[in-house]
């Protein structure tokens, strides 16, 4: 579905077709299951906020306006709605910014890992990261989000973005350090 074919459907449920929104719900039901799930951690959970997410962006639809990209308006009603989710549920959280970084880092190590491995260390740091940075890592790397929608999504500022998507990149290299090293031990 190209940008344009989007804007055609988005008008036609501001117009009250309702049977435009399931086309919608296919296109992103699955990086908002992701989303949520990412978030609360639990299946259930977030099929559950996945569907209310779905529901409170059909009911707003008519807010819409098109100064964002579609997508990013639905992930931060779904970032929205899982956060207010937990925050009922009273969890107990580190706030990122509390989370201690070694203050050097060196890149020798990484251009030693083989070619084919890079990946698999990747995959297993980024599972490793906490939601907050999680979420950031993937809006930013794999959706190709801009630090201004993420800015939209998350309702965080522009230097705080930037930061923590900063941060998130030096733990993704601590985590990657740890995981070659435990593998290296393994192997002696």
């Amino acid at each position: 579905m190209t940008q344009t074919e989007e804007q055609r459907i988005i008008e036609k449920v501001q117009q009250g077709n309702a049977n435009a929104f399931s086309y919608l719900v296919e296109k992103y039901q699955h990086v908002v299951f992701s989303i949520a799930l990412k978030v609360l951690k639990n299946r259930e959970e977030a099929e559950e906020m996945a569907q209310e997410a779905f529901i409170k962006a059909y009911r707003s639809i008519g807010s819409f306006q098109g100064r964002a990209k579609f997508s990013t308006w639905l992930y931060r009603i779904t970032y929205n709605t899982c956060i207010t989710h937990v925050r009922k549920q009273k969890f107990d959280t580190t706030p990122i910014d509390n989370i201690q970084l070694p203050e050097e880092t060196t890149h020798a190590a990484w251009d030693e890992i083989p070619e084919e491995n890079r990946s698999k260390y990747l995959e297993q740091a980024m599972k490793q990261l906490p939601e907050d940075d999680y979420l950031l890592m993937v809006w930013y790397y794999y959706e190709d989000q801009s630090i201004d929608d993420i800015c939209r999504i998350t309702g965080l500022g522009e230097s705080n973005v930037k930061i923590r998507l900063h941060r998130s990149r030096k733990k993704l290299y601590t985590m990657m350090n740890d995981l070659m090293k435990k593998e290296e031990y393994s192997l002696l």
